[in-house]
């Protein structure tokens, strides 16, 4: 039986980039995946003849400009088309606009608000120079700060000196920006509801929080801080659907020499002596490696696929106790043409980027409420996208896609499981919201795949349906990825590591975790040279 050097379990996003970056560094690998089909929740499939949904991820803009670069993804048909704008539909039948052309978008805000549109550039400014602060940190292993190692001091000096370089003033704003409600925080600049409506969806995205809960202005930040093209904050489409990605990244590890099996589900991490040594898959083949990665959340990986008798009863107590709380559903949807969204009148470009209906922070945190109390919310917020107006290549001509997100979205309905009925009647709801803004969308429906937690859960393996794997909350940021004590990839015996979104910097389809922990197994092997220029942390 042939044994690898490195194992890595799960052909998600950052799965593909662990092994790219082993393979790239001469190491034999081995990719895993349950599916049939690669990439997670950066999929595209075809539910529809003729239609390829970007059925779980849907925009891209996180991907770092490194790891796309380093493993040369161009080569393999990688493109991000950026796409502009976003509007939010009102109740009152008007709209608020937020333009990519700086004098247009001004004059918008003008519209609704002459202080708002002075606000803006403060506010602009000030969430620029967070993701500015934040952005280095991202491609680099969180210090352990109870650690005495040289490597843990240094990196702690590092810190302590870009946040130094702060100054006072902004330091304060820091550390209230990153422990204040989103909602809080956009009342210091604005005063228009549907303004700070608009802003605030970024803070609860994939979150169990409401817009009023501490910490929701982080989850923001972490929506931000992207770039497509060297645009920071810019968002895009991966051509041909987010499903582009994970194969652009499977055929640079295939290229570099690595082998990937789907259908591969693993039944447990083998450990003998204290140390992972392979996998035992769910048909029975067993599969031996010096290092063993699990891109799996941690609940999955040390409650499901490790035995708990081979780690610390302390330990499994942390796995249980790790944030992961579901509040996302999906619906994707194949339509015969382009909806009318009368507010918005003809050819408004704004309709290429992304549409919300939440017109009020009131609404967002009843919307909150109602997940609360264990039901979808009857009045939800929607990221909805129709992505093939930017990339017509999803669908046959004529025809568009629509992706809508929503939130929100409990892991049960009532505390019990979901059914079918339940899951039919979310849908509708959020149909319903649709048609309440475009009269002629539900004529257009040619297909509508509904995605609860449930759908979510199982078929992409992500704990509960939360698309972080993981809540972006300041207990589980930095060195308290997942766990205290385990945020530098390693896990907990020796030879076994962890890659996913669960990890620092956390969620999205960023591809750093993955990277992050490659760096570090290759320093382990003794292999520092392999590391790509630049990512060897000062």
């Amino acid at each position: 039986m042939k044994k690898y050097d490195a194992i890595v379990i799960g052909a998600g996003h950052n799965g593909l980039t662990n092994a790219a970056f082993l393979a790239k560094a001469g190491l034999s690998v081995l990719l895993l995946e349950r599916n049939p089909y690669i990439g997670g929740a950066t999929v595209s499939r075809e539910i529809y003849p003729g239609f390829k949904y970007s059925n779980c991820s849907y925009v891209c803009s996180l991907l770092r400009p490194e790891i796309y670069r380093d493993l040369n993804l161009a080569k393999y048909g990688l493109q991000i088309v950026p796409y502009g704008g976003s509007v939010t539909l009102c109740e009152n039948g008007d709209f608020f606009g937020n333009f990519t052309d700086a004098d247009v978008a001004r004059r918008e805000m003008q519209r609704h608000s002459e202080r708002d549109a002075v606000a803006a550039v403060r506010f602009d400014r000030d969430i620029m120079r967070q993701c500015k602060f934040i952005r280095p940190f991202l491609m680099r292993t969180p210090p352990d700060p109870t650690s005495f190692k040289p490597r843990d001091i240094r990196e702690l000096i590092h810190y302590g000196k870009e946040y130094y370089k702060l100054g006072e003033e902004v330091i304060y704003d820091t550390i209230r920006f990153y422990t204040m409600s989103i909602a809080e925080y956009l009342d210091e600049y604005f005063e228009s509801g549907v303004i700070k409506a608009a802003f605030a969806g970024s803070g609860i995205i994939g979150s169990a929080l409401g817009v009023m809960s501490p910490g929701t202005s982080y989850v923001l930040l972490h929506h931000a801080m992207g770039e497509v093209d060297g645009s920071m904050g810019a968002w895009g489409f991966a051509r041909g659907g987010m499903g582009a990605i994970a194969d652009a990244m499977a055929a640079a590890l295939v290229d570099l020499g690595g082998e990937i099996r789907t259908d591969a589900g693993v039944e447990q991490i083998i450990v003998r002596n204290g140390r992972a040594v392979g996998v035992a898959l769910e048909n029975g083949d067993e599969h031996y490696a010096q290092v063993i990665v699990s891109n799996l959340d941690p609940k999955r990986t040390f409650l499901k696929i490790m035995d708990e008798k081979d780690l610390d009863p302390s330990f499994v107590e942390k796995a249980k106790n790790f944030k992961i709380r579901g509040s996302s559903g999906k619906l994707n949807i194949a339509l015969d043409g382009v909806p009318e969204f009368p507010a918005l009148g003809k050819d408004n470009e704004l309709i290429r980027g992304d549409m919300h209906f939440m017109d009020s922070i009131e609404r967002l945190e009843r919307a909150y409420d109602d997940w609360k109390n264990g039901t979808w919310s009857k009045d939800p917020y929607v990221d909805m996208l129709i992505p093939t107006l930017t990339d017509p290549t999803m669908t046959p001509e004529g025809k568009h896609f629509m992706s809508v997100f929503v939130q929100y979205v409990p892991p049960k309905v009532n505390g019990r499981d979901w059914t079918d009925a339940d899951r039919d009647a979310f849908g509708q709801t959020v149909l319903d919201q649709i048609a309440n803004y475009s009269p002629n969308f539900k004529d257009l429906i040619l297909d509508v795949e509904i995605r609860t937690p449930r759908e979510i859960e199982a078929e992409v393996g992500l704990t509960e349906g939360n698309i972080f794997q993981g809540e972006l909350t300041m207990d589980q940021l930095l060195f308290n990825r997942p766990f205290p004590g385990y945020a530098q990839y390693r896990g907990p015996v020796k030879g076994m590591y962890m890659c996913g979104s669960a990890t620092h910097p956390g969620g999205g389809v960023m591809a750093a975790p993955g990277a992050n922990a490659a760096r570090e197994i290759l320093m382990d092997l003794k292999r520092p040279n392999s590391v790509p220029e630049g990512w060897v942390d000062d």
